[in-house]
């Protein structure tokens, strides 16, 4: 009796790689998961982690029999280096796999787990920001996507870049700080103690917090500053005005970015992607309110990665295989 042939699914992330081993009708015969697979963010595990995830998902499978793979990976640019391209190769084959990775862009991957067209734009919005047009489910062009130091407009680093300078506006103006940068100088340990605000002078306290603050951010890394995004979201829901310009100003951000790379008056499906982009972010639900008025086309939520990931490996195995209804099974 001949044996199925199988596909898999990766999807290598800042925050975790995930692993899917599908048969051909997309039915699930094994999932891994693991650390942050990320290979720039973070070099030192993101093979380990690919092998963790690989050996989890492979259990109790025969490697051999899978004959196409597709891996989303974020920060893939890294593979390039001759070094970590061994790291990455030795996993690979400890695995006891011979198909090739098929290494992917993770915009590819996030297109494909939100809808099952060929063509379309997808946007993604996390700690990162960049969008991507895709033609014939490949990666034709991008935009953004720079890093945290030159772009990623709109993103969670951004957003707290964005609420560190306004709540450094506040103390440079002596102004009372309101929601969202009274929570930034407590999560920075920049507020002072209760004597130190009650003794000194306004100008003085001001700018004892405002060294603080600096001090603060200068000391980690600046992509850190992802962390302070969450701040923004709640003070936005509190009604504060300086969180409502952030977040406004963020989906303009996102908008702007998307345009870079399609026409507005194209009809193909749109996916979003990224915490940011959900409808339980303030960003989300503003760049979803704003969308219609400035794109055409139907807008989709990315669902999952992974799934996407072996869709794309199903097409690679054969085309036949990759139709809407394994679609639907792999990214509901």
């Amino acid at each position: 009796m001949p044996i199925e042939p199988l596909a898999l699914g990766g999807d290598l992330g800042g925050t975790s790689t995930r692993i899917l081993v599908v048969g051909t009708d997309g039915r699930e015969c094994g999932r891994g998961t693991a650390g942050a697979g990320n290979p720039i963010s973070h070099p030192a595990g993101a093979a380990e982690a690919l092998g963790d995830a690989l050996r989890a998902a492979l259990t109790g499978i025969d490697p051999g029999l899978v004959k196409a793979s597709v891996i989303g990976v974020a920060g893939g640019s890294a593979l390039r280096n001759p070094a970590v391209a061994t790291r990455f190769g030795q996993v690979w084959a400890d695995a006891g796999l011979t198909c090739d990775p098929g290494y992917a862009p993770d915009l590819e991957v996030a297109f494909a787990a939100g809808t099952a067209e060929p063509d379309g734009s997808v946007l993604v919005a996390g700690t990162g920001a960049t969008a991507g047009a895709v033609i014939g489910h490949r990666l034709a062009r991008t935009a953004d996507g720079h890093g945290w130091l030159l772009g990623d407009d709109g993103s969670g680093f951004w957003l707290g870049r964005e609420a560190v300078r306004v709540t450094l506006q506040t103390l440079d103006a002596a102004e009372p700080p309101g929601r969202l940068a009274g929570s930034v100088l407590r999560e920075l340990d920049a507020d002072g103690t209760d004597d130190e605000v009650r003794l000194a002078p306004a100008r003085r306290g001001a700018d004892r917090r405002r060294d603080r603050v600096i001090q603060a951010v200068n000391s980690r890394p600046g992509v850190e500053l992802s962390a302070l995004a969450p701040l923004v979201s709640a003070a936005y829901r509190d009604g504060d005005p300086q969180a409502r310009s952030i977040v406004e100003r963020a989906a303009a951000a996102l908008l702007a970015t998307l345009g870079r790379i399609r026409d507005p008056a194209e009809t193909t499906p749109i996916v979003l992607a990224g915490s940011l982009t959900g409808d339980t972010s303030p960003v989300g639900s503003t760049l979803r309110r704003l969308l219609p008025a400035r794109f055409a086309g139907p807008v989709r939520p990315a669902r999952s990665g992974v799934g996407g990931a072996a869709w794309l490996a199903l097409a690679d195995l054969d085309p036949a295989l990759a139709t809407r209804d394994t679609h639907a099974r792999l990214c509901a």
